[in-house]
């Protein structure tokens, strides 16, 4: 088994059971705890510094400066967790906000958000994928994958962003 072959178990295992226990974690109410009301602009904050982030790693790489994409990269990583385990919070202890829009614009913000979740689950398994590409060294299989890892978790990071700008005027 190839060095890269011996994560694959794992990196399925792990895009498999974060949406599920997300979605698990999306039917628990914790009731009585402080408000997490203040995390919406924060987290999607976070998925702004992830796109500038992603884009610097991305103008680094094309400079040769690797160890400045690695660290950018990892960073990246580190920040979508972060959002993940505060959207998460937040979704355990807040009912979820209807987005009041009407007509054309409606549809626009469901598309948006509908491709946003579809690939925010899609790229978990990229990014692993991608990252175990780098790991072990294995650059031209890393490089070719990332020229689609890179655009659809660039896309989450952006469309994350302007979803909560859409739907921020409806929070209570």
């Amino acid at each position: 088994m190839t060095q890269k072959n011996k994560f694959t178990p794992y990196i399925w295992l792990i895009s498999i059971v974060i949406p599920v226990v997300v979605a698990i974690l999306f039917t628990v109410r914790i009731p009585n705890v402080a408000s997490l009301s203040f995390l919406p602009p924060i987290y999607a904050t976070v998925n702004g510094i992830t796109a500038v982030i992603l884009l610097l790693a991305l103008y680094a790489i094309k400079g040769k400066n690797i160890k400045l994409h690695e660290n950018l990269m990892k960073t990246a990583i580190a920040l979508s967790l972060v959002f993940l385990l505060m959207y998460v919070a937040y979704h355990m202890t807040s009912d979820s906000t209807p987005y009041g829009g009407e007509g054309f614009i409606r549809y626009v913000y469901f598309f948006i958000l509908i491709s946003h979740i579809i690939l925010s689950i899609g790229i978990i398994p990229m990014v692993l994928f991608t990252y175990v590409r780098a790991f072990t060294k294995q650059f031209e299989d890393h490089k070719k994958i990332a020229r689609y890892t890179f655009p659809i978790w660039l896309y989450v990071a952006v469309t994350g962003v302007i979803v909560y700008f859409m739907i921020s005027p409806y929070y209570i």
